[in-house]
C-alpha cells in the first residue's frame, strides 16, 4: 500500500468517528421542535396582546341536569308564546294598535335585570388601557356608562391605535336559541333620552346578515352630548345612518334595514383621554311625519345601465 492510500484511509477512518460521535452524542440532546397544539384544527383569530386560550370547545361547556330543564322550560315557553302570538297579530299586538302605534319603547332601565340586556367592552381586549363599566343611575331608573378613555396602544410591535369603549346590546334570541330581529319598518327616527359630559358618540346599528362577508358590516351616526345637569332628547332619522365595513365607510351605500334589527351600539374613541360618563334613560323609536328623506346619501351603481 502506497503512502497516499495509508493517509487516505487514515483520514476516512477519522471522519467516520467523528460522524459516529456526533450523532450518538449531540444529536440526542436536541429537544424536537414543539409542534402546536391546535396546528391542524385553528380556532378564532387571536388579537395581539389578547391572552391564549388553551381549551377544546367542549371544555368551556358547563353540564348541569338541573339547568339542561330550565333551558328546557324555557325555549317551550318561548316557543307556545311566539305560536300564540302570531293569531293576535305582529309581535303579539292587534293588527290595528300595531298599525297606529307611533312611537315605541325599546330598551329602558328599570332595575338590574334591565342591564344582563347589554355588555360592555374596550381596547383591553387589545391590551389597551382604558376602562368602561355599566350601573344603574342614583335613582335606579337609568344606565350609567362611565370610566377612562386612554389612547395609549399596547406594547406588542402590531398594534398602532388604541382608544376605545363600547356598549352593546345583546341579541334578541327566540326559542331554541334562534335569532329574533326587531321590526322597526312602522317608524323612521331613532330617540333617546341622553344625559352627556360633551363627548361625541358613536351610534352602531347591526341588522341581520346574509352572507359570511357581511358579519363586520354596521350602520353608524353620530350623537353629539351636552356637558351639564340637564337632559338631552336626541332624534336621528334613520336615513342619516350610514354603511360601514370594520370602520371604513362603504362606496356602495344602501338604506337601513329597518325589518331586521338585531342590536344596537354607543362607541367612544374621540381620541382625548381621560374619564367620561353617559347616562340613558330609554332608548325608542318613533315617527315622524314630516320627515319625508328616504336616504341621505348617494347611491352610486357599479354597473350603471347605458
Amino acid at each position: 500500500m502506497s503512502l497516499s492510500n495509508i493517509f487516505r484511509h487514515r483520514q476516512v477512518i477519522l471522519l467516520s468517528s467523528i460522524h459516529h460521535h456526533y450523532h450518538h452524542q449531540l444529536l440526542p440532546s436536541i429537544n424536537p421542535l414543539a409542534v402546536p397544539r391546535r396546528a391542524v384544527i385553528q380556532g378564532e383569530y387571536r388579537r395581539p396582546g389578547q391572552p391564549k386560550e388553551d381549551k377544546f370547545p367542549w371544555q368551556k361547556i358547563k353540564f348541569d341536569f338541573s339547568k339542561g330543564l330550565d333551558g328546557i322550560k324555557k325555549h317551550f315557553t318561548l316557543l307556545k308564546n311566539e305560536f300564540f302570538g302570531r293569531w293576535v297579530g305582529p309581535e303579539g299586538k292587534p293588527i290595528l294598535e300595531h298599525m297606529l302605534e307611533q312611537n315605541r319603547v325599546i330598551w329602558e332601565f328599570r332595575g338590574a335585570e334591565s342591564l344582563k340586556q347589554w355588555t360592555v367592552s374596550s381596547d383591553q381586549e387589545i391590551g389597551g388601557q382604558s376602562e368602561v363599566h355599566l350601573k344603574l343611575g342614583n335613582n335606579n331608573n337609568t344606565c350609567f356608562l362611565y370610566g377612562i378613555l386612554s389612547s395609549i396602544p399596547p406594547k406588542d410591535g402590531e398594534t398602532r391605535y388604541s382608544g376605545y369603549c363600547a356598549m352593546r346590546s345583546q341579541q334578541p334570541l327566540a326559542s331554541f336559541d334562534r335569532k329574533k330581529p326587531q321590526d322597526w319598518s312602522s317608524f323612521n327616527t331613532l330617540h333617546l333620552r341622553i344625559r352627556g359630559d360633551g363627548r361625541p358618540w358613536m351610534i352602531t346599528i347591526s341588522t341581520e346578515k346574509y352572507f359570511s362577508h357581511q358579519k363586520d358590516d354596521l350602520y353608524n351616526y353620530f350623537m353629539y352630548t351636552r356637558g351639564g345637569p340637564y337632559w338631552q332628547d336626541v332624534k336621528i332619522p334613520f336615513s342619516k345612518f350610514f354603511l360601514t365595513h370594520r370602520g371604513r365607510i362603504q362606496d356602495l351605500q344602501h338604506t337601513l334595514w329597518l325589518d331586521k334589527i338585531n342590536t344596537i351600539g354607543f362607541t367612544l374613541g374621540d381620541k382625548t383621554d381621560g374619564p367620561f360618563q353617559l347616562e340613558i334613560d330609554f332608548i325608542g323609536v318613533c315617527k315622524d311625519n314630516t320627515h319625508i328623506e328616504e336616504f341621505a346619501y348617494e347611491m352610486y351603481k357599479r354597473n350603471p345601465d347605458v
